[in-house]
């Protein structure tokens, strides 16, 4: 168990807290399996995206629990990528909605893959404008 809490990443600091605690929690605990590294940080944030999607600048509890893309369902060996906290697995309508929160542009004609794409593009800016 670390001697000090760990800092949160500023998009978790601005989440709720039930978000925080997830995140915080199962740091703590990988860090006591893996040590203070990479791993622990991602074994953190992938227990997160089960109950929470980034959008914009923090994270916000999911209607539905649950793996938020192809590669969370698999673990890690499954082929494919992360999306970044977007939960990839969301309807269409919802990706729209979330879409339309960040002021993304051309949604209307997106695919769900793209709308995937774009949220994740705009999710970084609004973290990049946040941390300035």
């Amino acid at each position: 168990m670390p001697d000090k809490e760990p800092d949160l990443p500023s998009t978790i600091e601005r989440s709720p807290k039930h978000a925080q605690d997830i995140y915080r929690e199962t740091l703590e605990s990988a860090i006591g399996e893996y040590g203070d590294g990479e791993r622990a940080h991602r074994t953190a944030f992938a227990s997160l995206k089960h109950s929470f999607e980034k959008v914009g600048d923090h994270w916000e509890e999911k209607d539905e629990k649950g793996p938020s893309d192809a590669k969370a369902e698999g673990g890690r060996s499954s082929p494919g990528q992360t999306h970044g906290g977007v939960d990839a697995n969301a309807s269409k309508a919802h990706l729209m909605d979330v879409a339309k929160r960040l002021d993304i542009g051309g949604r209307s004609s997106m695919t769900k893959d793209q709308l995937v794409d774009a949220i994740q593009k705009a999710n970084a800016r609004e973290t990049r404008r946040a941390r300035d």
